[in-house]
C-alpha cells in the first residue's frame, strides 16, 4: 500500500469503532488554516528579446506533467536516467524516508483507537497463617498453597480526544508523511536535471575534444612543413618557434579535454549510482537530446500545484499548523479510559463458567493546574515554528519563481548568442583562411595566421559552451516548472495530495 492511500485511509477507516471515537471527540483546536499569499508577481518577467525565435512549435502540456522518458529524446540519455531512477543513492534514502515517516503516521494515528489486547494470568502462593485469607466454608480451608487464576479482554489508559489534541498530532504526522512524498518527487526532478545537465556537459567537452584533435593534426602537419622550409633556409627560426608554441597549445588543450571527459564520465557515474554500461546506445548529437518545442510556463500561482518543494514546504506548514492545535489541547483535562471483561476464579475448572464472569471499567481525569509554563512555552514554541514554516513556504515560492524567470529569460538570448557566435565562427574561419593564403604566397608574416587560428580555435569552443548552455538551460525550465518526476505522461492534471 502506498504512503497516500495509507494517509488517506487512516482519516477514512474507522467502521463502528470510528463511529464511538467520534461520539466521544470534540473538536480540534487547530487555527483554521489559510494559504500564504505567494509574494511574487502576478506574470513572469517578459522576453528580452521577443523579436527572436525561440521553438519550433509550442506544447500543450504542461512541463510538469511531461515525463522525463517524453521530454527526453536521445535514447543514451534516458537509458542513463532509467538507471539513475533505480540506482542513485538519494533517491533510495529518500524512499527510506518516505517509509519512516508512514510508519510514524501508523504509530501516532493508531492512539486515537483503544489498544485491545487479551491477557492472562495464574497465581499461586504459600501465605502464613497470619496472613489473613478468608475463604468460603469448604474452599481453601487447611490447603498450604492459594491459587488465582484469571483471564480477560480490554485496554488500558485509552484517551478519549475529546479536545483534539491526538487528532492533531496524527494530522501533523500525516502531513510530515506527505511531505516526505514530495520532497522524494523533488529529489527525482533534480537528479533527472543534473543527469541531462551532467550529460550535456560531457557531450560539449566530447565535442572541444573533437575540435582540439583536428586542431592537433593540422598544426602537426604544419609544423612539419614550416621546419622543412626552414632546412631549406625557405624561413626563419622565429615563424618555427610561432608554429610550435601554436602546436604546443593545441596539445594542450587536448589534454585538458581529456581530463575533462574523463570528469564527466566519472560525475554521471556517482549521479546514476553504477557503473556506466557499455552497451548504452549511441549518443545523438549535441542539441538532439530534448524536446526543442516550447514549453508553456503558464503563471506564477500554477507552481503552487505544479512544483513538488512548494508542495512539500507546504505539507511541512500545515503539520506546524497541527501542532498548534495538540499544544493548544494540552491547557484541557485528559479523560483516561480503562476497561476489561474476563473470568476469574480460584479453581481452574471453574474458570470458563458463567459466575466466574468478571468486568472492570476505571475512567480517570487529570486536570493541569500548575505547569510551571511548561504548556504555555509548547504553545509559543509551536506558533513560532508554524512562522517559521510560513516564511520558509513563501521563500521556496519565491526562489522557484526566480528560477522560472531566469530560465525564461535565457530561453532567447541564448539563441541570439548561439546565432552570433555562429557568425563569429563563420568570420574567423574565413579570415584564417585568408591569413593563410597572404601567409603561402608570401604578403604577410605567419604571425597574422598565428593569432588568427588561435582565436577560431577560441571561438569554436566558445560556440560549444553557448550551445551547452543553451539546452542546459531548457533542461533547467523543464525542472523549473516542475517536470520530471514522472517517467510516463500523465494523461491528466495532477492534483497535490490531500487529507
Amino acid at each position: 500500500m502506498s504512503v497516500l492511500s495509507r494517509v488517506r485511509g487512516g482519516f477514512s477507516r474507522s467502521g463502528s469503532v470510528a463511529l464511538a471515537a467520534l461520539l466521544l471527540a470534540g473538536c480540534t483546536m487547530e487555527p483554521t488554516y489559510q494559504r500564504p499569499k505567494h509574494s511574487v508577481s502576478d506574470g513572469y518577467p517578459a522576453d528580452p528579446m521577443p523579436t527572436v525565435k525561440t521553438a519550433q512549435a509550442p506544447l500543450q502540456t504542461p512541463a510538469s506533467d511531461i515525463g522525463w522518458a517524453d521530454f527526453f529524446v536521445d535514447p543514451r540519455l534516458k537509458a542513463l536516467i532509467g538507471i539513475a531512477m533505480r540506482e542513485n543513492r538519494d533517491l533510495r534514502q529518500a524512499a527510506a524516508n518516505i517509509s519512516q515517516a508512514a510508519g510514524q503516521y501508523d504509530v501516532q494515528h493508531a492512539s486515537l483507537f483503544p489498544a485491545i489486547g487479551a491477557s492472562g494470568a495464574a497465581i499461586y502462593m504459600a501465605p502464613s497463617q497470619t496472613a489473613g485469607f478468608s475463604f468460603a466454608p469448604g474452599v481453601g480451608e487447611n490447603i498450604s498453597t492459594f491459587r488465582y487464576y484469571s483471564a480477560g479482554i480490554g485496554f488500558s489508559s485509552y484517551e478519549i480526544d475529546l479536545f483534539g489534541r491526538i487528532r492533531s498530532l496524527s494530522k501533523a504526522s500525516a502531513e510530515t508523511a506527505l511531505k516526505q512524498v514530495e520532497t522524494e518527487r523533488a529529489l527525482r526532478i533534480s537528479i533527472v536535471s543534473q543527469v541531462a545537465n551532467a550529460y550535456l556537459a560531457w557531450l560539449g567537452d566530447k565535442e572541444v575534444l573533437d575540435i582540439a584533435d583536428k586542431a592537433v593534426g593540422n598544426l602537426s602537419e604544419n609544423l612539419r612543413l614550416i621546419r622543412l622550409r626552414y632546412d631549406h633556409g625557405e624561413e626563419n627560426l622565429l615563424t618555427v618557434r610561432q608554429a610550435e608554441t601554436q602546436f604546443d597549445q593545441a596539445r594542450q588543450l587536448r589534454a585538458q579535454q581529456v581530463r575533462l571527459v574523463a570528469q564527466d564520465e566519472n560525475n554521471l557515474t556517482l549521479l546514476i549510482g553504477a557503473p556506466i554500461p557499455a552497451d548504452l546506445p549511441p549518443p545523438r548529437s549535441l542539441g538532439e537530446q530534448t524536446l526543442m518545442a516550447d514549453i508553456p510556463e503558464g503563471l506564477p500561482s500554477d507552481l503552487l500545484f505544479r512544483r513538488p518543494d512548494i508542495i512539500a514546504a507546504e505539507h511541512d506548514l500545515l503539520s506546524a499548523n497541527a501542532n498548534i492545535g495538540a499544544a493548544r489541547a494540552a491547557f484541557f483535562p485528559k479523560f483516561t479510559l480503562t476497561a476489561t471483561d474476563g473470568v476469574s476464579s480460584l479453581m481452574w475448572h471453574s474458570l470458563f463458567t458463567a459466575p466466574a464472569t468478571t468486568w472492570g471499567l476505571q475512567p480517570n481525569v487529570s486536570i493541569p493546574i500548575f505547569t510551571w509554563g511548561q504548556n504555555k512555552g509548547n504553545l509559543e514554541a509551536s506558533k513560532a515554528m508554524r512562522d517559521a514554516k510560513v516564511a520558509a513556504y513563501e521563500k521556496t515560492i519565491q526562489t522557484a519563481f526566480r528560477e522560472v524567470s531566469d530560465t525564461l529569460v535565457g530561453r532567447s538570448t541564448y539563441i541570439e548568442e548561439g546565432q552570433r557566435m555562429d557568425d563569429y565562427v563563420r568570420e574567423m574561419a574565413d579570415a584564417y583562411r585568408l591569413a593563410q593564403m597572404r601567409y603561402s604566397v608570401g604578403t604577410d608574416s605567419y604571425l597574422n595566421q598565428l593569432v588568427t587560428q588561435r582565436s577560431l580555435l577560441q571561438a569554436e569552443q566558445s560556440r560549444v559552451a553557448v550551445q551547452v548552455a543553451r539546452y542546459e538551460n531548457i533542461v533547467t525550465l523543464y525542472r523549473a516548472l516542475g517536470g520530471g518526476w514522472s517517467e510516463k505522461t500523465l494523461r491528466s492534471p495532477r492534483v497535490p495530495a490531500k487529507l
